[in-house]
């Protein structure tokens, strides 16, 4: 099986389950659809090289097709004991996606940037990354300021439902909202200091907001709403503001 120069060397991964079951799905893939696919990867821990997650962890693997709605369809399925997280995509819709700087880049960058290729003859991979980093370099400070206020919007819902849900009593739905702020509040810190993240617990850990109670969440927020109206993306407006975005 062809691999990218990632790959070579990596003989001690042998003894991972999860990369066997990765390896399985790239080579069955390619048996299946031998005309439509463009290259394989994995992202996330694996890609990364320093998850010692062992057989329990889960596995993210990137397949892509030279033409979109072609191949196998997403899916997710546990593989001997392993949880395979299979994306397919079409080559330029996933450029298009990495051309994207929406309000969740900080938990989607990582995706584009960090991979292992399986599986990637024309070095397809690569050009995904550049693509990325290229759009990065251009975009002005208020494209990311925009996409942090969005993200904003979601905490701050998500803070004054939770206190709704505690003053009522109903704890575990608001534990719940409670840890969807805290992650829209670690994406707002992501996009106004240009920084990624692996997953969502990487993002609450690395900003701090990991064990944050309802008050922490709520200074963080309003910090976060006054950096915003400094950086002339203010969070509160008027009816024709509303009407006028």
């Amino acid at each position: 099986m062809e691999r990218s120069s990632a790959r070579v060397g990596a003989d001690p991964h042998l003894d991972d389950p999860r990369w066997r079951v990765a390896d399985r799905v790239a080579d069955a893939a390619r048996r299946r659809f031998p005309a439509e696919i463009l290259a394989v990867a994995v992202h996330g821990p694996l890609a990364h090289g320093d998850d010692d997650g062992g057989g329990d962890g889960e596995v993210g693997l990137l397949l892509v097709t030279y033409r979109p709605g072609t191949g196998p369809a997403p899916s997710t399925r546990r593989v001997d004991g392993v949880l395979v997280d299979l994306t397919v995509a079409g080559a330029e819709d996933y450029l298009r996606q990495a051309r994207g700087l929406t309000p969740l880049w900080p938990l989607t960058a990582d995706r584009f940037v960090t991979t292992t290729a399986l599986y990637d003859p024309t070095d397809w991979l690569r050009a995904l990354r550049d693509e990325h980093l290229g759009r990065l370099a251009r975009a002005r400070p208020a494209e990311f300021s925009t996409a942090a206020r969005q993200a904003w919007y979601r905490g701050c819902a998500a803070h004054a439902r939770a206190a709704r849900l505690a003053e009522w009593y109903e704890t575990d739905q608001a534990l719940l909202m409670l840890a969807e702020a805290r992650l829209a509040a670690a994406t707002v810190t992501g996009l106004l200091t240009r920084t990624y993240f692996r997953d969502p617990g990487d993002a609450v850990r690395r900003t701090g907001l990991a064990g944050a109670d309802m008050t922490e969440v709520g200074m963080v927020l309003s910090g976060q709403a006054d950096e915003l109206a400094a950086r002339g993306r203010p969070v509160d407006g008027t009816v024709d503001d509303l009407l006028t975005p």
